[in-house]
């Protein structure tokens, strides 16, 4: 399977710090986490300074917005996700983005296979930067119900603030007044 070419964006248009959260089909984990990052960010008036995107392994859901479920569990805890679409990784992905995050084993290994040597360090998983999460994979809550994208979204929120804390650290970064 090919990862679709693009080329990179323009230095003009790259921020310091650039994020891209990694799923199969960008519909479910990778958005979730798009969100709650995004959300984050701004609140920590960083925006400015650290970009976010989110993308999928495979094509099955290009343009589309985000599982339903996935957008009402994050909307009961403040975050919107309505303004996502789901897109595949392209090749400029591993040129523009610092940190890419997988959400499972399986992505990360996708992501790797098509990864040049230089840019392997970007790809890890989420839950590397999970504090309170006793597993290394964000499980896909795509064929279960509500409770699987509510447990899903705990371990998002928990690792995107323990990311954005390693960022800030790494990066001398504080949040503006």
């Amino acid at each position: 399977m090919q990862i679709e070419m693009k080329l990179p964006e323009s230095p003009a248009t790259r921020k310091d710090i650039n994020i891209l959260f990694v799923c199969m089909g960008n519909i479910c984990r990778s958005p979730m986490a798009h969100g709650v990052f995004q959300d984050l960010v701004r609140e920590h008036k960083l925006q400015e300074i650290i970009a976010v995107d989110s993308a999928g392994t495979y094509a099955y859901h290009t343009g589309e917005p985000p599982d339903p479920r996935a957008v009402a569990v994050a909307a009961r805890r403040g975050h919107s996700l309505e303004h996502l679409r789901a897109r595949k990784v392209r090749a400029s992905d591993f040129t523009a983005f610092d940190l890419i995050l997988a959400m499972d084993h399986q992505n990360r290994e996708h992501l790797l296979s098509h990864c040049h040597q230089a840019h392997r360090h970007k790809v890890r998983l989420m839950l590397e930067f999970a504090r309170h999460v006793e597993c290394e994979e964000v499980p896909d809550p795509y064929y279960g119900g509500l409770d699987g994208f509510e447990a899903v979204l705990d371990m998002i929120e928990d690792a995107c603030s323990a990311l954005l804390e390693h960022i800030q650290v790494q990066h001398a970064l504080e949040t503006p007044a």
